[in-house]
């Protein structure tokens, strides 16, 4: 099954994925992931990905299917159990052009699941990460803080705050999703495609009502 995974910055997409990716034996393609490793390459889609990413504004629409395309026509005959798209589409036009996607590389889109959060939770769960320079894990100063302060409890790296999740940019970043990725709900819901899972409660409740929705079909 092939799943679209949205939710606006801090629902818990990534870790809802990879507890999905564990269960039913899924490709997380992560945007964020290959937009991050653009940046490190500094290759086109970094460069002008980074510009926009640490102001917490979203990478123009052209730029972003095209680096997701090219990453989906060179991979997808490995997923042969199917994909979990975490941070794409984000608006109409990327929605529209992945089912054009569908028709030329012969795939379809089985689930659009929308973690259903409030913006006041969002702000504290993205300005209290602190991720691991090193190995990339991710910490929260309050949820999920390291046992010793800055310091990753796996690799012994040092732990900073992204540019994009300072408390500026964050809010940015959710008047930016408020603005062009919202009318996206009401595009899936339109077309009868989309499920809505409460995000704002534990992880394991969050991923019993996502089971739920992929295991009623």
């Amino acid at each position: 099954m092939n799943i679209i995974l949205m939710g606006p910055p801090g629902a818990g997409k990534g870790t809802q994925a990879k507890k999905l990716v564990e269960k039913y034996g899924l490709v997380q393609i992560s945007t964020g992931d290959l937009f991050r490793a653009a940046i490190k390459e500094q290759n086109k889609f970094g460069v002008i990905a980074n510009y926009f990413i640490q102001y917490g504004y979203l990478v123009p629409d052209d730029f972003t299917n095209e680096m997701v395309y090219d990453y989906l026509k060179e991979h997808l005959p490995e997923y042969k159990n199917g994909f979990i798209l975490d941070g794409f589409p984000r608006t109409v036009v990327q929605a529209r052009e992945l089912e054009s996607w569908c028709k030329e590389l012969g795939f379809n889109i089985d689930f659009v699941v929308n973690l259903d959060i409030p913006s006041e939770v969002l702000v504290k769960r993205l300005s209290g990460r602190r991720t691991c320079k090193n190995c990339g894990t991710t910490f929260h100063v309050e949820f999920n803080p390291p046992k010793v302060e800055g310091v990753c409890d796996v690799c012994g790296g040092e732990l900073y705050q992204r540019a994009d999740e300072s408390e500026e940019a964050v809010k940015v970043r959710l008047d930016t999703y408020e603005k062009q990725t919202r009318p996206l709900i009401d595009y899936y819901k339109m077309k009868g495609q989309l499920s809505i899972v409460n995000g704002n409660q534990s992880m394991a409740d969050v991923f019993h009502d996502l089971e739920a929705v992929l295991e009623d079909k």
